[in-house]
């Protein structure tokens, strides 16, 4: 998959080649651009049960899968604004990835869901993770800029569940509060994911959790009335 990705890191856009005969898988909604002799399908890939893992993951039920049989262009750009980032799967290990972050990959990686346990469920930190795999590129998104670690064997790092992005399969991971009782709802620092290597790990600098919590907390409550009592 050939990319280039500029605008960043605020507000990136990519802009991907689709070879002669080739093919792109884009995350639905993603689009923002066509150029050339291209033409898209829309389907599960992998029928009805895997396009619903994939919807509990936090990606669509569907996806786009983008043709040309003369070459052409594809642009793309994730829903918040942020950076983007284009890495690589190979058949050794996957990648697992945060819901809404995974934008597009070549066709011959395979993008499903994975359980990351009851406990991550119920604590409200969002682990039902995508499991990309197979051989090939991938193109990640977030919200805010993208920081990439690399982690040594036994090399821990925590991180708020909401600035995690993506992270080798070979990383372990587990969820837990940040601190006490006291710290979780004074201190503002709730579930947090601590990760140990080896492998690679990305990022993001802004939380998309948190930004839905702004933004509660500034809308006018629909349940006050009016000065005429209606």
């Amino acid at each position: 998959m050939e990319t280039v990705i500029s605008c960043g890191p605020a507000f990136a856009y990519a802009e991907i080649s689709v070879p002669v005969g080739g093919a792109v898988r884009v995350e639905a909604g993603a689009m923002a651009m066509m150029r050339g002799d291209v033409s898209i399908t829309t389907s599960t890939r992998g029928g009805f049960l895997k396009g619903l893992r994939r919807s509990l993951g936090g990606a669509s039920f569907f996806v786009n899968d983008f043709t040309s049989e003369r070459g052409g262009i594809v642009g793309v750009a994730g829903a918040l604004p942020g950076d983007l980032v284009e890495t690589s799967v190979t058949g050794g290990t996957a990648l697992l990835v945060q819901s809404g972050c995974w934008l597009a990959s070549d066709p011959t990686v395979d993008v499903d869901s994975k359980w990351g346990g009851s406990k991550g469920f119920f604590s409200g930190a969002g682990i039902v993770l995508l499991r990309c795999s197979g051989n090939g590129e991938i193109l990640l998104s977030s919200y805010g800029a993208i920081r990439s670690l690399t982690l040594a064997a036994g090399e821990p790092v925590t991180l708020d569940s909401g600035h995690v992005v993506a992270f080798d399969e070979s990383v372990q991971y587990r969820i837990r509060k940040a601190g006490g009782w006291k710290s979780m709802f004074l201190g503002g620092e709730g579930i947090v994911t601590e990760f140990t290597g080896p492998g690679r790990l990305w990022m993001q600098t802004r939380s998309a959790t948190d930004l839905v919590e702004w933004l509660r907390e500034r809308m006018p409550s629909s349940s006050g009335s009016g000065t005429d009592g209606t």
